[in-house]
Formats: structure tokens, sequence, C-alpha cells
């Protein structure tokens, strides 16, 4: 039975996150107790605004000796979602340099764009084509990006999607049961579901 819980820190879009896997018809509960998360088959963390604020609430408000033993070493799937994916990283350089969880090897940078944050609908260029996660997926999917800055990963073997606004950078990253994504699926319809599908049948 799949069971899928979803993080809220107070900087995440979880109700929409929560509307979408109800609508799909997964069992799923917005909760950080930890009886909930170990119960749970499936864990999301949403993310909205800045990694250091971000980073500094998710130490404070989640249980993470708990994650970690769920997520890296019974292999949860885990999805984060916009800067829930960046702080997966090992350092964020948003107003100020701030240390991450550090589960995928990079850090989180500035776009190199005049006119930020990049927002609004893009496509992904795929890049590891084998991924679950992006089945029935192709490059003229279009998913909604919100984002100034954008995770510099530094395998090139866990980068499953680029995206290109001024700069390429990575839109998918997944090591092993761990992904990240930086846009919304939550607010990306068609392409979206088709992505949460995926991840809550993996």
């Amino acid at each position: 039975m799949k069971k899928v819980c979803i993080l809220d820190y107070g900087s995440g879009n979880v109700a929409s996150v929560h509307n979408l896997i109800k609508f799909l018809k997964f069992k799923c509960v917005v909760s950080n107790q930890v009886s909930k998360i170990k119960n749970s088959s499936h864990i999301i963390l949403p993310g909205v605004g800045a990694f250091g604020e971000s980073i500094k609430k998710i130490r404070n408000r989640l249980p993470l000796k708990i994650l970690e033993k769920e997520i890296l070493v019974k292999k949860k799937p885990f999805l984060g979602i916009c800067v829930g994916m960046q702080v997966l990283a090992e350092t964020g350089e948003e107003f100020g340099s701030h240390k991450g969880l550090g589960w995928i090897k990079g850090k989180v940078i500035k776009l190199k764009a005049k006119t930020l944050p990049h927002i609004g609908w893009n496509n992904l260029v795929i890049k590891k084509k084998e991924s679950s996660i992006i089945q029935g997926i192709n490059n003229t999917d279009d998913f909604y990006f919100v984002n100034s800055f954008h995770f510099d990963v530094k395998e090139n073997k866990s980068i499953i999607s680029k995206t290109s606004y001024t700069q390429s950078f990575c839109s998918i990253v997944q090591k092993n049961n761990i992904i990240g994504v930086q846009f919304h699926p939550e607010k990306s319809q068609d392409s979206g579901k088709k992505l949460l599908i995926n991840f809550l049948n993996l």
C-alpha cells in the first residue's frame, strides 16, 4: 500500500501538493511526526522561498535523523520540490553561504540571467531517458518554474534533465531513491501529474 508523507516546515506549497496527490487517488498525509514518516512508503519535501531560511526551518522543525534513516538507509523514495530540491545540495549561496543536507554533491548558485526570477512555463532537455521518473515525459512537456538560483550538481550521472533560461541548468536530479525537481509539478497540470504518478509508482 502506497502511503505518502508530505513534510511541512512552513515554507512549502503543501496544500497544492497534498490536493494533487489525493486527486491521483493515493493515500497522503501532511505530517512531521516520526510515526507518520516511519509508516510512509514515499516522502515529499515541498519548498518555496530562500535557501538559507528554508534549511534553517528544516533543521528546526523536521526530525532529520529519522528522515536520514528512512531515506538514506531504508531507501524510501524521496522527492524534493523547488527549494526542497536545492536543500539536497552541500551548500547554498542565496543571501550568504549556508550548509545544505549534503545528500547530493553540488552547490546552489544564482542563475546568470538579466531578468530574475525565472518564472513561467519551460520544457526539459532529458539527459537520462532510462530514469523511471520521466517515463512518458518528453522534451515537449512543459513545467512551471519559479527560481532565481539553481543546483549546480557535481555528478553528471545524477542529472536527469536540464532546462534553459539564458543558461542551461539542472531541472531534475536523481541519486538512487532521492529525486529533486526545480519546477513545481503541482502547478504543472498534465505534465506534473505524469511526473508525480511516476514517483508514486516507484
